[in-house]
């Protein structure tokens, strides 16, 4: 078993600074073994304060050094047990001893760093706890605290501490102030009740901060900083919660969101408190990559060197170790400026402490390993130098000595060679300061841009400043120094006022601008692909406008990695959700969720990462996703009310592209909701409703779900018109009327879609039954002469309907997309296969004789090209393409899609293949009074 003495645990001792107190010292301890007594004597020459602390506390020091860790615990949980009369020489005893222990467990190497100051901050947990309660107990016995009894102190009545800066984070130095912000929960008070509950919180908060800091002939417990609560000057030590979450959402700055970062419900209402940050949380992590905070940190930077006068080059006598340059502030901005970029999109970057926050940046490539390794070592250096300088003479002081002789003192207590120590501090501080200088510098450079070398259009540029996006001065601050970069990239497009005119458009859609300019400003490389997206897509660039928080996918890690798949896709959008607890805020979620990974896909075609045919497939798998991990979500909100569905539950079955596994862009989703109540003939829950209505109210909170313009924008627009009965008939089917009317009643072309009918999400054992359903329906050939002739006749009413408005609109008209899918679905439907792929259905038509295999060869690669070409047509616009009104970045993509050298080649490409498809498909079908037809 280890020895947990201190004894067995020194690893390092300081110098005797000041003989004679090294003697006085050594005779106070005369029973400890003589290395331990060595170190304590020793410590006790370099710090008047340690000596005296010594002089009062050595007999339990005697004990106490047997087991550290125990005797400390015992001694905060000492500080609860005081008695009122006691209470005050009681905590300053306590703060003796644990100053006085931890003290030698630094200086001797047997604690770590954290190990410090955790049981710093442990006990001024226990000490402001032990305060408080005393302060509440007094207002309970004079019936100030309406309805509270002696039973309430155990969560304070309501009341919450949140320990702030370093003792949130369990990082208190030697000789912290402690910073507090003291809440209390509105809710458990009546409202006529609440102004005499706050006078009660406000006194015992007051009495709790005497009792803290008063300094007496025992000295004090913890300085204590109140200041941090939310406008100080005119609100009292404690107010309510709500009205700290007004202030924080309406008021709350910058360096109010870095505070929180750190804040800890240390004493009282810990659930509460708990709550209390979880609202607070939209406010201290934004939901988008926050660089704008980059700047932010650098001023505050600037402005504590400009208050306190520590700018010029680092000199070691006097420097501030911890605001001065390359001294503790600097690494804590560092780490907290990117804790706050990312930890909105990340929980995991979170962590209140420093050190943990460097590791966990470090861990999820926010910051280089080295970087992380570098600092975190610095961070250690200059904490261990703190600590020593404040156990002088209990002096909340980070100053490095102005003389030779304290030197020599601080040398002693590290056990340094003065010289060793001062080229060791120099050069620790030097480095903290040009690495954390120049990530901010990074970040503040102006664009490196020559003059465009393209003379643009003044009268575009001129209305910039009257966009939404530049109203604000630092909008248009942060905008005119990456404008030069910008028009940079644009001059060297193949087409620079094309460029410029696509890229005014997305400007002047942008409703906020400081986001997106901050992010664009720390990241070069975005300032290409932005340029790519406006000149080329239009659609896309007028959705980044709207949505300008998906670039944050970009750099968030995955972006260019490989397609995670549905399955996993589905599995991850279900985490996100779990984490939000409110049901609109998880449609919003999804929203914003499904937005990233859909421009995503759009930014790999674009890019040429990928074809349209694995687009297409990745859209599909992004919507079935969305579709099926959305479905449950919904299904419980609707059960709170209405109960559990009754009997077996109901499924979705994809229909047209979604049932088939191929989306574009702007796609909608086709689909039916089949339900089985299995006799049950309502729901049970507090408003039960009969089976039927239930799964058709169901259902319409579903297309609700997807289609409500919420703040995040739509999902999918969802269309049920291939249901039974088509607009007639319910929006939600039973299993049993499904089938009848599938058997029955339905019509050829409802059979042609059924081809393409897939299981989407719902119950498991349900699906299974649909699907087996849907085969057995299509495994009974149909009639040849009926199919070929109903397809014939609705060729031709498509075509009475609608037109195509030219070679580039691949979708509707002979020997296009939509006239082959139909005639695929024909094969397959004669075939009975229920082929849901395309080549399959030309395959079984191929099969039954309807074509050779020449025809089907060649349906098939017409298919290939008018799939290719509408999905990508559809990423650069949602309506049909006009080759005239194009711009040369938009065609070029086309081109290179479809391996074209210009846009004639393109579209005479794409006309010779609507021939050839419609010559085959007009050669099977029957025509208009021929025999048979």
């Amino acid at each position: 078993m280890t020895d947990p003495s201190l004894a067995a645990r020194i690893t390092r001792s300081p110098r005797v600074y000041h003989r004679e107190r090294a003697q006085d010292a050594a005779a106070l301890l005369p029973d400890l073994a003589p290395e331990l007594r060595e170190m304590i004597s020793a410590a006790a020459s370099t710090a008047p304060y340690l000596m005296a602390l010594l002089e009062k506390e050595a007999g339990w020091l005697s004990a106490a050094v047997a087991n550290p860790e125990a005797a400390l615990a015992e001694n905060c949980a000492a500080a609860a047990e005081l008695a009122l009369d006691r209470l005050a020489d009681g905590l300053r005893q306590g703060k003796r001893r644990m100053a006085l222990l931890t003290a030698l467990a630094d200086l001797g190497g047997a604690w770590s760093l954290e190990e410090v100051t955790g049981a710093l901050t442990e006990y001024a947990d226990a000490a402001c706890g032990a305060a408080l309660r005393a302060g509440l107990a007094a207002q309970i016995k004079r019936g100030k605290l309406p309805g509270m009894t002696m039973d309430d102190l155990s969560d304070c009545a309501g009341m919450v501490v949140f320990a702030m800066g370093k003792m949130g984070a369990g990082e208190l130095n030697y000789s912290s102030d402690i910073d507090l912000i003291c809440l209390f929960d509105e809710s458990r008070f009546a409202p006529d009740d609440f102004h005499a509950a706050r006078s009660a919180f406000v006194k015992a908060t007051r009495a709790m901060s005497a009792t803290l800091s008063e300094n007496t002939a025992q000295g004090y417990v913890f300085r204590t900083d109140l200041r941090l609560r939310p406008d100080p000057a005119v609100t009292p030590v404690c107010i309510a919660m709500e009205a700290a979450e007004r202030y924080y959402e309406s008021l709350g700055r910058t360096w109010e969101r870095a505070a929180y970062i750190k804040a800890r419900p240390a004493v009282g209402d810990i659930a509460a408190g708990e709550a209390f940050l979880q609202s607070l949380r939209p406010f201290v992590w934004r939901r988008h990559l926050d660089f704008a905070a980059i700047q932010d940190a650098h001023d505050m930077r600037l402005a504590i060197r400009e208050h306190k006068g520590l700018g010029g080059p680092i000199t070691l006598p006097g420097h501030d170790m911890k605001l001065g340059r390359g001294g503790i502030r600097e690494i804590e901005f560092f780490t907290q400026t990117r804790q706050l970029i990312a930890g909105g999109r990340d929980a995991d970057l979170r962590p209140r402490g420093t050190l943990a926050g460097l590791q966990v940046l470090a861990d999820k490539g926010w910051v280089p390993e080295e970087v992380a390794e570098t600092l975190g070592d610095h961070y250690r250096a200059h904490r261990t130098v703190e600590h020593r300088l404040q156990m002088v003479q209990d002096a909340q002081t980070h100053t490095l000595p102005r003389n030779d002789a304290d030197f020599d003192r601080l040398a002693a207590m590290m056990d340094m060679d003065v010289k060793d120590l001062q080229a060791d501090l120099h050069e620790r501080l030097q480095a903290v300061h040009d690495l954390i200088e120049s990530f901010f510098a990074a970040t503040r450079e102006e664009p490196e841009a020559a003059r465009p070398a393209h003379q643009f259009d003044t009268s575009v540029l001129d209305r910039w400043p009257s966009y939404p996006a530049l109203r604000s001065e630092r909008g248009a601050d942060i905008f005119g120094r990456l404008k030069p970069l910008l028009l940079d990239r644009l001059a060297q497009s193949a087409k620079p006022d094309e460029g410029l005119l696509a890229f005014d458009g997305f400007l002047a859609g942008l409703p906020a601008g400081v986001q997106l300019f901050s992010l664009l400003r720390a990241n070069p490389q975005l300032g290409d692909l932005l340029v790519d997206i406006v000149a080329t897509s239009p659609a896309l660039a007028t959705h980044l406008s709207r949505n300008s928080g998906v670039f944050d996918a970009v750099i968030g890690g995955d972006f260019f990695s490989d397609w995670p798949g549905q399955t996993k896709l589905t599995e991850m959008l279900a985490q996100h959700l779990a984490g939000e607890a409110d049901y609109e805020l998880r449609l919003d979620g999804t929203r914003r969720w499904a937005r990233e990974w859909h421009f995503r896909i759009g930014v790999h075609l674009l890019r040429g990462l990928i074809d349209a045919a694995t687009a297409g497939r990745q859209y599909a798998e992004l919507a079935q996703a969305v579709l099926q991990a959305l479905w449950p979500v919904v299904v419980d909100q609707f059960a709170t009310r209405h109960g559990p569905p009754p009997g077996r539950g109901a499924v979705i079955l994809g229909m047209g592209s979604l049932g088939a596994g191929r989306l574009t862009p702007t796609s909608d989703l086709d689909m039916l909701v089949i339900y089985d109540a299995d006799g049950v003939e309502s729901s049970d829950g507090p408003k039960p409703l009969a089976t039927r209505s239930y799964y058709a109210r169901l259902t319409q909170a579903m297309i609700t779900a997807m289609t409500a313009p919420m703040a995040q924008g739509k999902l999918y627009d969802i269309d049920l018109r291939l249901r039974p009965s088509g607009n007639q008939g319910p929006v939600a089917t039973s299993l049993a009327s499904f089938e009848s009317y599938q058997k029955e009643q339905a019509w050829v072309w409802e059979h042609l879609a059924l081809t393409r009918a897939r299981v989407i999400a719902g119950a498991e054992d349900l699906g299974r039954d649909v699907d087996a359903l849907c085969k057995d329906i299509l495994s009974r050939a149909a009639p040849r002469d009926k199919v070929l002739g109903e397809v014939a006749d609705m060729r031709r009413r498509i075509a009475a309907a609608r037109s195509p408005a030219g070679a580039l609109d691949a979708k509707t008209g002979a020997g296009r997309l939509q006239d082959i899918e139909l005639f695929a679905q024909a094969g397959a439907l004669i075939g009975g296969t229920g082929a849901r792929e395309i080549d399959a259905g030309l395959a079984a038509a191929r099969d039954e004789g309807v074509i050779d295999t020449e025809g089907e060869a060649t349906l098939s690669a017409a298919y290939t090209d008018a799939w290719t070409l509408n999905c990508a047509a559809r990423l650069l616009s949602a309506n049909p393409i006009e080759a005239g009104a194009m711009g040369q970045a938009g065609a070029s993509f086309l081109c290179r899609v479809l391996g074209c050298d210009d846009l004639s080649a393109l579209e005479s490409k794409m006309q010779t293949d609507y021939d050839s498809a419609a010559q085959i498909i007009n050669a099977a079908l029957p025509v208009p009074g021929r025999e048979g037809a």
